[in-house]
Formats: C-alpha cells, structure tokens, sequence
C-alpha cells in the first residue's frame, strides 16, 4: 500500500466508473446496477451526491461517494468500493476514515455507512475504519435490496 488519498471524480472519470460497475466483482455489491456513459454523467451531476476516486500512490483504485440530507444539522453517509486487486490491504478503511474525518472537520453532525448483512468482509472494513454499529437486520428499502447494518462514524 503506498501513498492513499482521495479526488473528487469529473468528466474524464466516466469511462472508469462504468468500466468498474461492469465489473460482476462490483456490481455483485451495488444490486447489480451498471450504467451507461451517460448515466454515469448524470450519477456525477447529482447536487446531493459528491463521488470521488480512491487513489494508491496515484493509481485509481477505487470510489467513494458522499451523500447528504437536505436538513440541518448535516448529516449524511458514504458509501464505496474498492477493485478486487485493491482489497484486502486496509485501503478503503484508511481513506474511508480520512473522508468521514474531513466531513466532521467541514461541520457534518454525522456520518453513517450502511452496508448488508451479508457483507462481512465490508463490516469489518467500516469498523476498521472507525464505524460502530447502531442497528442491524433494517428490512430492504428504495436503497437496500437485503437486510442491511447502520453504522455511524466515531472517529
């Protein structure tokens, strides 16, 4: 593991991002959704919704997305993925903390992440990161297609 760090994602990203979703190592973890260039402008045009690129000493390895609640105090989460030569190295839970660290430092009230159940291997990258858990077996919703865990930032 080299050098982490984390970059907001632009234009010339797009044929990355979809390349990545299409990958079935990825999209098995985001209910199957893949999109298309376009889509994927739009997914960056979202106002409330900032997606950045995961960096290893440079290299694009992974993204993040930041999302937030329209009310005050703000509140929101992060959700993200590494590709599969990225894992298993403590990237994600390193620059996951460094993003939620720096959504504190620019006055968010709280930063959650919501993984599946099923997801072990993500669980235990959130709690590394410094996620606890708050509650656990959340029936699917218009976000979820399974049982899902909340887990809130505690630096």
């Amino acid at each position: 593991m080299g050098l982490l760090s984390y970059r907001a994602a632009d234009e010339d990203d797009v044929g990355l991002l979809v390349g990545w979703h299409a990958d079935p190592e990825v999209w098995r973890y985001w209910d199957g959704e893949t999109f298309t260039d376009e889509e994927m402008r739009e997914r960056l045009a979202r106002p409330d919704v900032d997606i950045w690129i995961v960096e290893d000493d440079g290299a694009p390895v992974g993204m993040l997305q930041s999302w937030w609640e329209p009310d005050l105090p703000k509140r929101g989460g992060i959700d993200g993925f590494l590709v599969p030569s990225a894992r298993g190295r403590g990237v994600m839970p390193a620059v996951a903390r460094r993003l939620a660290l720096d959504m504190l430092a620019q006055g968010w009230a709280e930063v959650t992440v919501d993984p599946y159940e099923w997801n072990e291997r993500a669980i235990r990258g959130w709690e590394k990161a410094g996620f606890v858990e708050v509650s656990r077996g959340n029936p699917p919703d218009e976000d979820h297609s399974a049982e899902w865990v909340l887990m809130r930032f505690s630096g």
